[in-house]
């Protein structure tokens, strides 16, 4: 996992972002944060460039960052901390995320196609023109997330956790939500169309399984 290090700044208490030295290697040391690192641009190649040249990344700190039109296909992040960044047109396939953090981070226009997100947190998220399509998103927490127009379609959701998300024109057809929360959500047009919906959890009494129904109404309207 990513270190704890506070930011060296005498009054500051935000995490510091991780250093990398002139060899190119993640080193464990307390720097600053994103906010008083005197040359942030230097910072932010370096870090990007650590990405682009190691198919592993582990303990990653680069919370705040804004990352741009980047391939990160195949790359593999375990333990690595991402809350509070911009990504914005990354054209990935065959992501892998572990326990990593994402928290109140903001994607745009990004494909993560056939990506494999496992015990990933993406609370309060913000997902604007996404695909997640085909992808394992097992055991994630996307809590008070906001949706619009995204695809998690053909996915792997198996106990993740939608909690007062807010969900509009998103699809999450042919997935397997069996055990998936979606409790207490804003939705306008979504579609679970050929997702199994008896297994997912819609309401605080449990699964559809305690309406005595094969599978659950969610149309009412607003799905599909």
């Amino acid at each position: 996992m990513y270190l704890n290090h506070k930011c060296s700044h005498s009054e500051c208490n935000r995490l510091s972002i991780s250093t990398i030295d002139r060899k190119g290697n993640l080193i464990e040391n307390s720097g600053f944060c994103y906010k008083h690192t005197k040359d942030i641009e230097s910072e932010k190649k370096k870090i990007q460039e650590y990405i682009l040249n190691n198919e592993k990344i582990i303990g990653l700190n680069a919370i705040g960052f804004t990352f741009s039109d980047l391939d990160f296909s195949n790359k593999k992040f375990y333990g690595c901390n991402f809350s509070h960044c911009f990504f914005h047109g990354i054209k990935s396939k065959s992501l892998r995320f572990r326990m990593c953090n994402f928290d109140f981070t903001v994607f745009t226009d990004c494909n993560m196609i056939e990506s494999n997100m496992q015990f990933t947190s993406f609370a309060g998220a913000k997902f604007i023109h996404i695909l997640f399509t085909g992808s394992d998103l097992i055991h994630n927490n996307f809590c008070g997330i906001s949706s619009l127009q995204s695809s998690f379609d053909d996915s792997d959701l198996y106990n993740s956790r939608f909690i007062k998300a807010r969900l509009v024109d998103t699809s999450f057809r042919n997935c397997n939500i069996k055990k998936t929360i979606f409790c207490d959500i804003q939705k306008n047009n979504i579609s679970f169309k050929m997702s199994n919906t008896n297994e997912a959890i819609f309401d605080e009494r449990g699964s559809a399984l305690f309406t005595g129904k094969s599978e659950l109404d969610v149309t009412n309207g607003e799905a599909e």
